[in-house]
């Protein structure tokens, strides 16, 4: 399977004429010198908009895109980012990464996860995130499994991950199970399937990427069921684990 660019930005929120960047890791583009930059619009095709030499930052001045004369490219941290100085409502859409590769004597293309422009003057807002027990038949296949919602955010895009610990550890570690996300107005929702053990508690934490930053929400798997511990965002996480563990003492 192709490795994957790393785009850690989820999406950028601008007013008309202030600047964003958009970085990527492009280390996995050992065997190219160029990497490549797309836009895509929702009613238009993916549209190469920059071809950048990865040594020299350099922009190829071939490609004829219309709005090449608003984009840039910076030399920052050993990575070439693709700037926009001043944002125009015709540049809200989304933007990928991209190289050529070539292993094994076959040449594939290898892109980002994209990064996702809105051109507004609306404020951004964290979500709100709530974990709880999903109503299904999974547990007759003796599984669990567990809803996590994001909802209330602006930008809408969010990315979800799970950890788990042991109730008698520290460590924390990613949970393996089978993960469905639905989307809906103003909400976002991931389930996770895990498997259920009758001699261990567990302790479940939902973590949801978003522009405005990463909010937590942890729940506890055990004989008993399950149970919401707390919700909060990754500034006040630690204390929030320290509450709960408070409690349970």
């Amino acid at each position: 399977m192709a490795a994957h660019l790393i785009q850690d930005q989820l999406s950028v929120t601008r007013r008309v004429g202030e600047s964003v960047s958009f970085r990527c890791q492009s280390d996995k583009c050992d065997n190219n010198d160029h990497l490549y930059w797309y836009q895509i619009k929702d009613t238009e095709t993916f549209r190469l908009v920059l071809d950048v030499d990865r040594r020299s930052c350099k922009i190829d001045e071939s490609f004829d895109h219309p709005q090449k004369d608003d984009f840039s490219v910076a030399n920052k941290t050993n990575d070439c980012e693709f700037e926009i100085q001043r944002v125009k409502l015709l540049h809200a859409a989304t933007y990928f990464c991209g190289c050529w590769e070539k292993a094994a004597g076959r040449g594939y293309d290898i892109f980002g996860s994209g990064t996702k422009l809105f051109v507004t003057d609306e404020q951004v807002v964290k979500p709100v995130v709530s974990v709880y027990p999903a109503a299904s038949r999974a547990h007759l296949e003796g599984r669990s499994s567990l809803l996590c919602v994001a909802s209330a955010m602006f930008p809408p895009l969010v990315r979800f991950s799970w950890i788990r610990r042991k109730e008698d550890q520290e460590e924390w570690v990613p949970a393996e199970g089978e993960q469905l996300e639905l989307r809906e107005s103003g909400r976002t929702a991931a389930i996770l399937l895990v498997e259920r053990d009758d001699r261990h508690t567990y302790k479940y934490r939902c973590s949801v990427q978003h522009e405005g930053g990463t909010v937590e929400a942890q729940t506890e798997q055990g004989n008993e069921g399950l149970v919401t511990v707390f919700s909060s965002d990754s500034a006040s996480c630690g204390d929030a684990v320290k509450e709960s563990r408070g409690a349970e003492d």
